[in-house]
């Protein structure tokens, strides 16, 4: 008998669509950007360069939940508007996080995907009004949750109407220091064998170090990943989030390169 019973996601193979990409199916997506949306040049050079490699979906926070008060908390509703501008320049979808429910109608009125982090994966209110839309969710797991326990909080947004669904594999806290997070290859593995959602792979943060980011990539590809959200930054060493584990321009055309050698070896393709 399977482990996940409880899952009221439908057998035939769950493929969310955005637009015209589509994420679930045989060709993988590439999800990439900036950390925060830091400034308009920022955001549109990385945006430009994403799209350039042949990426689908342009990242980018509007809205920082960070552990200071005092690091940057993101641009608001002005990063809202860049990530606005940076896809009708380049054709690129939008995924941005939202934090807070009374943020919901803002950020949805400009994101594609909305993204929900691992701080709000068992805010279960919030969770119940994206049951209510039918924008595509993508579910980051909780850095100590338990696969099921990130299961159930996709069905909270499920059971509420909106199964449009994206699982967000990065990475668990353990007692392991050397690197940022513990990235869960198991989960993937677990949760396309025997569910039919998608799974997108975030190695930037489940290492915590630029180069860790590219092996860990392939290894979540070879996994059965559906696709990667990868961190990249016009110049990380100016980032005002997270620049250690941000790709360079150069370092992302190469893993794109690499990616696409992957996906060839276990039969499926790039989305570019």
């Amino acid at each position: 008998m399977k482990m996940l019973t409880e899952m009221k996601v439908s057998d035939h193979k769950k493929i969310i669509e955005v637009g015209d990409v589509k994420i679930g199916g045989e060709d993988l997506v590439i999800m990439a950007g900036p950390c925060a949306v830091e400034s308009r040049e920022q955001l549109l050079a990385a945006a430009d360069h994403v799209a350039k490699e042949g990426g689908q979906i342009l990242r980018g926070g509007a809205f920082k939940p960070r552990t200071s008060p005092y690091s940057f908390q993101g641009l608001g509703e002005e990063g809202l508007k860049y990530l606005a501008e940076a896809r009708d320049r380049t054709g690129l979808k939008v995924v941005t996080e939202l934090l807070d429910s009374d943020d919901l109608e803002l950020v949805n009125s400009y994101a594609d995907i909305l993204q929900i982090g691992s701080r709000n994966m068992q805010n279960y209110g919030l969770l119940k009004k994206l049951g209510k839309l039918d924008t595509p969710v993508m579910l980051k797991r909780g850095y100590a949750a338990t696969i099921r326990e990130w299961l159930m909080a996709a069905e909270y947004v499920i059971s509420h109407g909106n199964d449009n669904i994206i699982l967000c594999e990065r990475g668990i806290r353990t007692f392991e220091t050397a690197t940022r997070n513990t990235l869960d290859l198991n989960a993937i593995a677990l949760i396309k064998d025997e569910l039919n959602i998608p799974v997108i792979i975030d190695p930037s943060h489940g290492t915590g170090q630029r180069n860790l980011v590219s092996p860990m990539a392939k290894a979540g590809i070879s996994a059965g990943a559906d696709g990667v959200i990868i961190e990249m930054h016009p110049n990380p060493q100016e980032a005002l989030c997270d620049g250690q584990q941000s790709l360079t321009p150069d370092d992302f055309s190469q893993l794109v390169v690499d990616l696409n050698r992957v996906a060839q070896a276990v039969d499926k393709s790039l989305a570019i």
